[in-house]
């Protein structure tokens, strides 16, 4: 990796930390793991499963806020202030700064889902269920996965887009992303060609987030194989380089004056 990468993902990371917004989405998800908490001493001997499902679900939606919302602002805001020209005034390429944007972003987003799953497992053992307060990591790790990919969407409608069509058109794609298997197979049993070639091609063309859905499983204490997570990974690679190649093409081509 590049020492313009490094340094970018390191400026992108310490800007992202400083926004106060991310403070208070961290925040208000460790509120709601509480609530979860308050919310389990209503549900006799449910108590470890609402605050799972409560905690894993806030974390994931909230997590999501931040991605689309700083996502599709890393390269507009750099444009406003004008800093962006400054940057590409020294020996970097246009590549490297959606890369290291991107890496940046992922950072943030990892320690940001580190100290929710933190909150969650402190509320766990509160409610004296260590075993899922240990368990549900793999279940993090997911959700974090799904993340990259949400970033990674974020930087390419925003390298050609304003950053509000940018953050609604991420926004749909994670719907779809989770709703693209059951639409698919909606379609099949219809009958009509037309809808199965549509409805397949949304099916492979979208991400297939359904694939990261475990939060269900992990308040029942399972917890996802290692082999489906280097799966999961594999696949969250792959479909993030595709997308920052995507991004990447369009920003070099992209008039910036």
């Amino acid at each position: 990796m590049s020492r313009n990468i490094i340094a970018i993902s390191r400026n992108t990371f310490r800007e992202a930390v400083r926004d106060r917004v991310l403070y208070n989405l961290v925040v208000f998800v460790l509120l709601i793991t509480g609530c979860a908490v308050f919310l389990g001493d209503l549900t006799a001997g449910q108590e470890d499963r609402t605050v799972t499902n409560i905690g894993l679900s806030a974390m994931l939606i909230f997590g999501v806020f931040i991605a689309i919302f700083v996502g599709v602002s890393l390269v507009s805001k750099e444009i406003e202030k004008r800093t962006l020209y400054t940057i590409f005034s020294k020996p970097i390429g246009r590549g490297e700064f959606i890369v290291g944007k991107y890496l940046g972003l992922c950072l943030t987003l990892l320690v940001n889902s580190a100290v929710m799953g933190a909150g969650i497992s402190l509320a766990l053992l509160y409610v004296e269920a260590g075993a899922l307060a240990m368990s549900i990591w793999g279940t993090v790790l997911m959700i974090f996965f799904e993340l990259t990919i949400i970033t990674a969407v974020a930087i390419l409608f925003s390298s050609f887009s304003s950053p509000a069509l940018s953050a609604l058109l991420t926004f749909l794609v994670f719907v779809i992303g989770h709703f693209s298997a059951s639409l698919r197979d909606f379609a099949e049993n219809l009958g009509s060609p037309a809808a199965k070639y549509f409805f397949g091609g949304v099916y492979y063309l979208f991400p297939n987030l359904s694939h990261f859905e475990f939060t269900t499983l992990a308040a029942r204490g399972e917890i996802p194989h290692s082999g489906y997570l280097f799966a999961l990974a594999a696949y969250t690679i792959a479909y993030n380089a595709i997308l920052l190649a995507i991004a990447i093409v369009i920003f070099r081509r992209r008039n910036l004056k």
